[in-house]
């Protein structure tokens, strides 16, 4: 078994989904505390050929909150009216802009006020949408092990799950100890992605947006294609 886990992010970049690709089971690590100025809320798009960011505006947030219990602001506020504006104009000559913003819409219009709700939604659409059935598990619905921290908390969600091998995106290079994997018997594996250039509405190719900006200039079918381009590395 393969399993990988991250938090849920909203309308992440492409390597998030060639995460997802290298495993079987993925975990959105939810019971962990919110990250300030990270992925979970936000991303990037292309307006006007330079990257800017999209965001859903948070009530409240905090890096001593967890992310399961983060807050949007109220639905009575305009915000998604105008991240939905505000991308239309931005995506307005892209050939798929239409398939791009029935995925926004259709997670911006779900009944809750959580974060991780937004992001799971988000994240759980693309896939459909790509073809790419995978195994989700919210960890807060799962585990329990939240006094656990860390490496210590992975293995024991690797435990728990019968994995045989933990995939993790290369940012955890520095984070975690081989040797430790070994001995629990889990196989430590890195998801190498390439982020190919495609055509976009900028002067340069910008890698790293949201997927959102290759669903809106590509086919579907190249998108997904571009899921497998990685190499998963010790």
């Amino acid at each position: 078994m393969k399993i990988a886990v991250m938090q849920p992010y909203f309308f992440p970049y492409l390597g998030y989904f060639q995460l997802i690709h290298a495993s079987e089971r993925f975990v959105f690590y939810d019971d962990v505390n919110f990250i300030k100025n990270g992925w979970i809320n936000r991303n990037r798009f292309l307006f006007e050929g330079a990257p800017r960011y999209f965001t859903i505006p948070l009530a409240g947030a905090s890096p001593f909150t967890l992310i399961r219990d983060i807050r949007v602001q109220p639905s009575d506020q305009p915000w998604r009216r105008k991240l939905v504006e505000t991308m239309r104009v931005a995506y307005k000559g892209a050939p798929h802009r239409d398939e791009g913003m029935g995925l926004l819409e259709g997670t911006l219009a779900i009944e809750s006020d959580a974060i991780a709700d937004f992001a799971r939604h988000s994240v759980k659409s693309v896939m459909e949408y790509l073809g790419l059935d995978r195994e989700t598990i919210d960890s807060s619905a799962r585990y329990g092990n939240e006094s656990l921290h860390g490496e210590a908390r992975i293995l024991d969600i690797c435990r728990r799950e019968a994995a045989s091998v933990y995939v993790n995106a290369p940012g955890g290079r520095p984070l975690y100890d081989s040797s430790r994997f070994r001995a629990a018997g889990v196989e430590l594996r890195f998801v190498d992605g390439r982020l190919d250039a495609y055509p976009q509405q900028a002067p340069a190719f910008v890698p790293g947006l949201s997927i959102l900006d290759a669903i809106m200039h590509c086919p579907r079918a190249r998108v997904a294609e571009m899921l497998g381009a990685y190499a998963l590395t010790a």
